[in-house]
């Protein structure tokens, strides 16, 4: 027997030995309670205690200028999910983030490239806003919880958005053909 398979092989049999020696004690010290135990007991089921909220700190200049730029209200997202998002009743420059059957209380963060981050205030998740489009995230997990959501104000930007684009393809063109016809009467 090697050395390592040795000492294996006491580790188990002190295990064993310890269990066999809980065992024995936990089966004498029922016994006598058995006998003992004459009226059934009544259970009484505890009531379950509240979730504590964390305290909140106060919401800077930085914070209160994010939770102005937050896209309210309810988000389509893909799969028929959505994300409702609200201001806090009792907290300012504190959203509510929900969706399915899962609430999160969430500070927003203005980011450097002007995405609005919404962290939870315990760390978990988050929820990243651009202007095309919104993502919830499990940042414990590393997993999309909800993606490709749109607000009504996102949908509004992205139609602008197409608009201009498409004004923008077309000036050219029409540039071009007014200079034609203004260079037409010209040629005759």
């Amino acid at each position: 027997m090697t050395r390592l398979s040795r000492t294996l092989d006491g580790l188990l049999r002190v295990a064993t030995l310890g269990t066999l020696c809980a065992f024995a004690a936990t089966a004498s010290a029922a016994e006598p309670a058995k006998a003992a135990k004459s009226a059934p007991a009544k259970s009484a089921k505890a009531a379950p205690a509240k979730p504590v909220e964390a305290p909140l700190a106060e919401a800077n200049t930085e914070q209160i200028d994010a939770a102005e730029r937050v896209y309210y209200g309810v988000y389509d997202c893909e799969f028929n999910q959505t994300v409702d998002i609200e201001k806090h009743p009792k907290h300012a420059a504190y959203v509510n983030v929900k969706t399915g059957k899962s609430a999160w209380l969430m500070k927003p963060v203005l980011s450097s490239t002007g995405a609005i981050r919404l962290e939870d205030t315990k760390g978990e998740t988050l929820m990243v806003q651009i202007s095309s489009k919104s993502m919830l995230l499990n940042v414990k997990t590393a997993h999309r919880l909800v993606d490709d959501c749109v607000s009504q104000k996102q949908r509004e930007m992205i139609a602008e958005a197409k608009a201009a684009k498409a004004a923008a393809e077309a000036a050219p063109v029409k540039a071009a053909t007014e200079a034609a016809t203004a260079a037409t009467p010209l040629l005759k």
